[in-house]
């Protein structure tokens, strides 16, 4: 009996051991995010210095972000189709590899082409690093996928938050060249996925040993495509509203308030450090309630603090930011999980399309917005986006997933 209970009880270190490997991995990929979006962020919030450098008018400010995210949103779904065709191991270093030379290719960058040429190169990391890490998520899970999306892309909010202070206290005062320091963090980005690829390769190994499953998806192509259609147009509401601050938020407090440069960014670090809080809330709360349920509140629940934001004082404004980044930043885990679960088997095409649209619809929203600001205002800007998340209403038309399921 004893020799039995001996045996049957001998998986439980080896489980833990994986269990315990794979939380260090999930951490790994979202300190890796914070990185890759903080070096990211950094062509944000030195818009200011590189308007003042190459004499910029807000249209050209829009077309640097449209170019970074255009290149990154063109290639994210690509890349994650043929790599749940192709598994790499090592993809992740190589696309952290692309943002290093960006880097260093922003920090001396002696014409606004070459600014340009940057932004694409830094946009190619992305390309590589959001889907690939996506990915690597979910392995990591351990079921718990709104709570690993969550940790993955709170990761991002961090590094998006600290940016602009990073812009404003190691950047500003030293000028342009001074971001060629960050190619450091690149290189222990590169050192650190590389370990990550050591334990995707170990992973793919042991599944290879498994039987794997048919994946049956119970939608019909028709019912999928639709609610495919409605995810995105939540993603253009949310994104299209989220470059109206990222972009222009300290032209905004600069332009309608008076504020320093300095102080500007450092009020946008509230609104992104809200909305770094909002992200990892929204995966556990859906887990628990279901991703529809976060993606409606989340959306839709904004649109109060929107439509006030253009109309109240400095203060007022500053406090709104905060709700407004808390809410709609919740979205984005329910979203990418609800896309996962919707089209099984796929985890990296959805991944990439999902987070290539919001990148393209970020690009394009700073180059339409930036555009509209030259020929209007920045006032009017923020009236006009206020109205955005009233699209949270599409969500009425998402299938709901787990009865589709029961039902087969």
């Amino acid at each position: 009996m004893s020799a039995t209970t001996e045996t049957l009880s001998t998986p439980a270190p080896d489980q833990h051991r994986e269990a315990a490997s794979a939380r260090r991995v999930l951490l790994t990929i979202s300190f890796c995010h914070m990185l890759n979006d903080m070096m990211q962020s950094l062509i944000l919030a030195i818009y200011p210095m590189l308007k003042a450098s190459f004499a910029l008018d807000f249209g050209q400010i829009g077309l640097i972000t449209l170019t970074y995210q255009i290149t990154a949103s063109l290639l994210q779904p690509l890349i994650g189709m043929y790599t749940d065709r192709s598994p790499k191991n090592f993809s992740l270093s190589v696309g952290m590899s692309f943002t290093l030379c960006g880097l260093l290719l922003l920090a001396f960058a002696g014409s606004y082409p070459m600014v340009l040429m940057a932004a694409a190169m830094v946009g190619m990391g992305s390309s590589v690093f959001h889907p690939e890490s996506s990915r690597i998520a979910r392995l990591a899970s351990g079921g718990r996928h709104g709570f690993a999306q969550s940790l993955f892309q709170v990761g991002g909010n961090v590094g998006s938050a600290i940016g602009p202070l990073v812009a404003a206290y190691a950047i500003a005062p030293h000028g342009q060249s001074s971001v060629a320091w960050f190619s450091l963090v690149a290189l222990l980005g590169v050192i650190l996925l590389a370990t990550v690829g050591h334990w995707y390769k170990a992973h793919r190994a042991a599944r290879a040993k498994r039987p794997v499953a048919a994946i049956a998806n119970p939608l019909s192509r028709r019912t999928v495509v639709a609610a495919l259609a409605v995810l995105l147009g939540l993603l253009f509401s949310k994104y299209f509203y989220m470059a109206s601050i990222s972009s222009y938020y300290t032209f905004y407090l600069i332009d309608h308030f008076g504020v320093s440069t300095q102080d500007a960014q450092v009020y946008l670090f509230f609104f992104l450090g809200s909305a770094a809080l909002g992200t990892i809330l929204g995966g556990p709360i859906g887990d628990r309630i279901g991703p529809k349920r976060v993606i409606w509140g989340s959306i839709l629940g904004v649109l109060p603090f929107t439509l006030v934001l253009p109309h109240v004082d400095l203060t007022w404004t500053i406090i709104l930011t905060i709700p407004i980044g808390l809410i709609l930043s919740s979205a984005f885990a329910a979203i990418v999980v609800y896309g996962q679960e919707l089209i099984p088997g796929k985890v990296g095409m959805v991944a990439g399309l999902f987070f290539g649209f919001a990148f393209g619809m970020g690009g394009v929203g700073a180059a339409v917005l930036g555009e509209l600001a030259d020929f209007t205002s920045i006032t009017f800007v923020y009236q006009l986006c206020a109205f955005l998340p009233a699209l949270g209403l599409l969500a009425v038309f998402l299938p709901d997933l787990k009865s589709s399921r029961a039902r087969t």
